[in-house]
């Protein structure tokens, strides 16, 4: 059975179609992943399922007994809160049944008092609720966080921890989770996708990351002019199929309007003509201009230009031996390189390394401790972080991005800045608005269309690919693979850095920075790790609480190769993981079926026991697996 089913469902606001009669399900275990521009209504969609809004038409149903929980966007904005108290949150409704129970349990009861109790009872033993704190304990241990620590100390990939554990300790059967790579970096984002693998729940995200999507979706639906598109299967498989249905589109659109076309030349014959019309075809011809007036337009697709200086001099930036840090910890320690023109470099490090404060050396903008910075000639340099700074927030778009003035000019030609910003998916009316009206994604495309107005032969772009929907950032991806100019890009966008660079400047332990051939892929089989500053327990001067699952995990990374006995484990992990599979499918077929839930507990509770020992299992197996999955591929 279905966790959740929309059917026919609609939903505006205003004149804007969000959803336009959707039909949608979810099953036990999917792993879906929602695609689409940005305000198609993905994250109103999320509102739908949750119940946070209601459709103007259609019925949304749930399975009986649904738990629900959600990763937010936005981070927690509980500043002086702890995080022992964030992540209890998650457990409040729980934890409200259990005071519920204890407060009638020291009463008089009456009839009606007695049932409610029992029921009480039951719905709590189904959720696990007579040990909420040892809960709580558990799932801070096993997401590594500080419990004392207040929120407000946190960085943003800590804090979408924290929001993830507070999630997660509900133990969900369906997981939501909207953009949740958002502030996090590589090595971060790589555990979220090994803590979401493998979780046995279903799992509805929303992602612009599409390494991530590829990793973990089992399928892709888009949301594209209202209707809700399903994709099964990678990425890869969603984009043959996506263009293969735009063909068919395209073809179906032609087809009709030439059908149109000759019955409106029919309709507009003489009098004669007039007098043995048909009437069954004027009908027609009704018909089908209604479906031409109702018909959906395709979206326009985005178009960027670039705007290219003359060649700068062969050598752009050289470096000796650069050391720099702040407050007595070196971030960059004895660095050298020479980039040449033409170079496509990618900088490559987590959070708080120091990839800008290097970006800001090499520009001259800041004066290392040791070392010396020689630039070429003839360098006409565009930077996107800089100009993060300079958005005015009264200001429209199109005032912003032409400088005042109605024209930019590309190519050599003047063209009407409102034509231009059509390019970055701005319609006229989106870029009369005030910057301040936008949203993040918005904001980085303004930036994006205002930079490359700009002739340049060296562009330095730092974290372009921040909440750009999917279709932007291949666009993007194919006009800088087009420049002919000089390259670097700070990015925690793994895809994004295979497509656009050709090597990058690894941040590794130490302050050193190291350069490899290649893009994040080819970096990745060289098995290096990354420097880490930002860890909260580093931060404190304590150690970090270590489960014995992560001592395993800190055993196999010292290890060269898998030794005979893990070998042998490893083999023997596939077919339990499929027989434990086999289980809690049975397990879910018998909590699925009709009156499961209206049986006395101690007929449902034995089952519920096991379906989540089993998950449990599943969940710890599979972890396993994937530690000697790494450790085999690093071997």
């Amino acid at each position: 059975m279905s966790l959740v089913r929309l059917d026919d469902v609609s939903l505006a606001y205003g004149e804007q179609k969000l959803l336009v009669h959707v039909d949608f399900e979810i099953d036990p275990g999917e792993r879906v992943c929602l695609i689409g521009r940005n305000g198609t209504g993905k994250t109103s969609l999320f509102r739908l399922i949750t119940g946070v809004v209601q459709p103007d038409s259609g019925l949304i149903q749930y399975r009986n007994g649904l738990v629900m929980s959600t990763l937010e966007q936005e981070l927690p904005e509980a500043l002086e809160a702890t995080v022992r108290e964030v992540v209890a949150d998650g457990l409040a409704d729980l934890r409200a049944l259990v005071d519920e129970y204890e407060q009638l349990a020291h009463q008089q009861l009456d009839k009606a008092g007695l049932k409610r109790l029992d029921d009480l009872q039951h719905r709590i033993d189904e959720l696990d609720g007579w040990r909420i704190d040892q809960r709580v304990e558990l799932m801070m241990t096993e997401m590594m966080l500080p419990p004392d620590q207040p929120i407000g100390e946190l960085s943003g990939g800590w804090r979408r921890r924290v929001g993830l554990a507070k999630a997660l300790i509900s133990k969900p059967d369906l997981l939501l989770l909207d953009e949740p790579t958002n502030h996090l970096d590589i090595i971060t984002i790589q555990w979220l996708e090994n803590r979401i693998r493998s979780w046995q729940g279903a799992v509805l995200f929303i992602t612009h990351d599409r390494a991530f999507l590829d990793k973990l979706a089992t399928r892709i639906c888009e949301l594209d002019r209202g209707r809700l598109l399903s994709f099964p299967g990678s990425y890869d498989e969603y984009l043959e199929r996506k263009e293969k249905m735009l063909e068919d589109e395209a073809t179906a659109r032609k087809l009709f309007d030439k059908k149109l076309d000759e019955e409106e030349i029919w309709i507009r014959q003489g009098v004669k003509a007039r007098r043995h019309r048909n009437q069954n075809r004027v009908r027609r011809l009704e018909s089908l201009r209604q479906e031409y007036a109702a018909r959906l337009t395709p979206l326009n697709r985005a178009q960027i230009s670039i705007e290219t200086a003359e060649q700068s001099g062969r050598n752009v930036i050289e470096a000796k031996h650069i050391t720099h840090g702040f407050r007595g910890e070196e971030l960059i320690k004895d660095f050298s390189c020479k980039i040449t023109r033409g170079d496509r470099i990618g900088l490559l490090g987590n959070n708080g390394v120091g990839k800008s404060t290097l970006l800001r050396i090499l520009l001259g903008e800041i004066k290392p401790r040791e070392g010396t910075i020689k630039e070429g000639t003839a360098l006409e340099i565009g930077y996107f972080g800089q100009l993060r700074e300079t958005l005015d927030p009264e200001k429209s778009v199109a005032y912003i991005v032409g400088n005042g003035s109605d024209y930019v000019k590309i190519n050599g030609h003047d063209r009407h800045v409102i034509g231009y910003l059509r390019g970055f998916l701005f319609s006229a009316k989106r870029a009369m608005t005030p910057v301040k009206s936008l949203s993040g994604g918005e904001r980085n495309r303004v930036i994006l269309a205002r930079l490359f107005t700009k002739p340049t032969n060296f562009l330095i772009l730092d974290e372009p690919t921040n909440d750009l929907d999917v279709e932007t950032l291949e666009v993007l991806e194919d006009r800088l693979d087009e420049y002919k100019g000089t390259l670097i890009v700070v990015s925690h966008d793994r895809m994004f850095l295979d497509s656009v660079v050709t090597s990058v400047f690894a941040f590794e332990p130490g302050g050193h920075i190291e350069r490899y051939v290649g893009g994040y892929t080819d970096w990745l089989r060289q098995g290096r790790p990354l420097a880490e500053t930002d860890n909260p327990h580093a931060q404190k001067g304590i150690e970090p609480p270590v489960t014995a699952s992560e001592k395993r995990k800190q055993a196999a990374r010292q290890a060269r190769r898998l030794s005979y006995k893990d070998q042998r484990e490893l083999d023997s992990l596939p077919p339990r993981i499929e027989a434990l599979e086999a289980e809690i499918r049975a397990l879910e077929r018998q909590t699925a079926a009709k009156g499961f839930y209206d049986k006395a507990w101690h007929e449902t509770v034995p089952v519920l026991d096991a379906l989540r020992a089993k998950q449990q299992e599943h969940e710890q197996v599979t972890a396993r697996w994937l530690e000697l999955e790494e450790m085999k591929d690093r071997a």
